[in-house]
This record gives structure tokens, sequence and C-alpha cells, in this order.
């Protein structure tokens, strides 16, 4: 296929753009390169005869226009959005230009290409969105694709409206669509503002590993390279305008997430002492989702996906890879917000 990428320079898109392009579809990747973007993310594959990058912002009607009349995507995959909790709590304004306005700008751009190819049955909207948009779960049960929204924050809540349009532009103009609604990604490229980079970065530098409340907010951790071969997946074969929750089968605690991430560092990077030493709760983030948990039977029944590795594997893997590409988490040590604690203006 030919395949439309926004996002391609951030941490999931780039990670979709690597294994399409391994694959033989022909990608296009459209990145505006706002703060959390970086070209050394795709990097291995921008000589590749089937890649070409377009610098262009969601938010720009007329750029996207442009780019459907000079590449005529088979297919978009649509992934483009800002995505830190904390930075939707401090200035949501960025959030709903980008996720919805950006959204609506997208669907607009590939419907108006769609009508004017003859509305072909082989072109997809891929739509690439959150659990967070479920809001939270107690101790037990799952989201499933049928959960009631319920979103906690700006950066969900845009992300709710986001799916919406998209479903709502299926059902009104006939878009051709597929949904997915992913867990908290993890693995290479991942900017330096998350959670499993800030742990890993900051013990390396014996810097405090900030924990927020008491630690016990419970996530489902998703391989981002596990997450990009099931996006390809729901693309080429998923049900038209249906949606697929995506999940790593991985449930941890945030603490116990850390714990994991410092016994590995105490093997791959001993220090003078265990880097459990240096775990500091800190303040709460308002608002924060108690439990995530997917419930992935959808995908893994009719489309017979799985997560192919442990959060164990997984993060032993991307341990690793930081210690091999200081380089690359060098280079963006100075970009806006890293190493500062947001989120707490509320």
């Amino acid at each position: 296929m030919k395949i439309l990428v926004t996002g391609g320079a951030g941490f999931i898109g780039s990670a979709v753009v690597r294994l399409a392009v391994a694959r033989g579809h022909e990608v296009i990747n459209l990145d505006a390169l706002t703060y959390a973007a970086c070209l050394d993310n795709v990097a291995e594959v921008a000589q590749a005869p089937n890649y070409t990058f377009v610098k262009a912002d969601i938010r720009d009607r007329a750029a996207l226009d442009k780019v459907f009349a000079d590449h005529a995507p088979d297919a978009v995959m649509h992934l483009a959005a800002e995505s830190h909790v904390d930075r939707s709590i401090d200035g949501p304004g960025d959030f709903i230009e980008t996720n919805i306005t950006g959204t609506y700008n997208m669907l607009e751009a590939a419907r108006s290409f769609w009508m004017a190819q003859g509305k072909p049955d082989s072109f997809r909207f891929h739509h690439i969105s959150t659990d967070e948009v479920f809001g939270s779960l107690g101790a037990e049960g799952q989201f499933t694709e049928t959960t009631p929204y319920d979103p906690r924050s700006p950066y969900s809540a845009s992300k709710a409206a986001s799916d919406h349009l998209v479903r709502a532009w299926a059902e009104t103009y006939g878009l051709p669509v597929v949904l997915t609604n992913c867990s908290n990604n993890y693995g290479p490229y991942h900017f330096p503002e998350k959670l499993v980079p800030v742990v890993i970065l900051n013990a390396l530098a014996g810097k405090p590993l900030p924990i927020y409340g008491a630690g016990d907010n419970v996530r489902d951790w998703l391989y981002v390279e596990d997450h990009a071969d099931a996006l390809l997946l729901v693309l080429a074969k998923g049900e038209l305008n249906r949606s697929y929750n995506i999940g790593g089968e991985n449930e941890r605690t945030n603490l116990e997430l850390v714990r994991t991430l410092c016994e590995i560092l105490d093997r791959l990077r001993p220090a003078d002492k265990p880097y459990a030493d240096l775990i500091e709760f800190v303040t709460d983030r308002p608002g924060h989702d108690a439990r995530y948990a997917i419930d992935p039977e959808r995908i893994r029944t009719e489309l017979g996906w799985r997560p192919s590795v442990t959060v164990e594997e997984g993060l032993e893997k991307t341990v690793q890879w930081y210690l091999d590409n200081e380089d690359w988490w060098r280079a963006l040590q100075n970009r806006d917000g890293v190493g500062d604690r947001l989120g707490v203006k509320a």
C-alpha cells in the first residue's frame, strides 16, 4: 500500500513508519516537527526508495490537500497528536487545536480526495487513539470497544472528541474508517518526558525517580513495536467502520514498573547503590486516573493478534536501547519542558 502516516517522526508514528517501510509499503511521513518529534527516529529508513518525508501541519488544511494531491495515498494512518497529559493540564489549547481541529482537517482532506477518486472501497482512514478516552477503572474490569467514553483530562477529552469525529464522518459521509485505542506504549525513541524514559535517564544521571502519589496507579504496558505491528494489521484486515482495542496484557502499578526498571539497570549498568534508592514520591497529577486495562479479545479473535513480548522483556530491550543510544537522547535534553515537572498549575 501507499500509506500516508501523520506524526511519523513521533514515538509511535516512527515505529509505524520504520515497520511499514521494512515491509515494502510506500510511506509518506507527514509531520510538523513540533517539540516531541525527531527525524532521527526514522533515520534508518530515510534513504529508502519507498519513503518520503513531508513537513506539514495537520492544522493547515491547504497543506493537507496538497499532500493528498501530490501523493494519492491508498490509506491514511492518523497518529499526529499532542499526547502528554501533564502538558494538557498546563496548556489545553494546543490539544484542542491539534487533536480536534487537526483531525477535522485530516478527515475533510481525506474525504475530498476520496470523493475525487470516485470513492474507492479500498481506501482506509485509520484513526489511532488511546484507552484514556474510557476514563478510569476500579480494581476490577477492563475496557472493551463498547465501554462508554468518560475522559478525565484535557488530553483524553480531545482524543475522545477526535474519535467521535471519525465515527461521524463514517456514518454521515461514508468515509471508510477503522479505529484503534491502545494502552500505554513504551520502547525505543520514547521522548524523555514520559514515565519510562524519565526513570531511565534520571537513574543514569543519579537524579530522583519521581513517582506520582503513592505509585499505585495501574497501566497496561504495550511495547511500541508490538503496537506498530497491530496497527498495520488492523489497517490491512480490520473490519470497516470497526474499532479495536490494542493492549499489552501487562498490567503493572507505576511503582512496580519503576522498581522493575531499577532492577534491570542494576544488572546492565551497576552503580554504587541500588537505583531504587533514588525513588521519590511527588505530588500527584490532578485528576490522575486510577487504572487502565484493555480487553484484547476482539483483535485476538478476529485478527489473531497478541503482543509478542512481556513487559519485563520489553523493558529490558528498552533500557538496553537507551544505554546504546546516548547520542539520541542527549540531543533532546534541552527541548522545551524536558526535565521539568509539568501538570501542576491546576
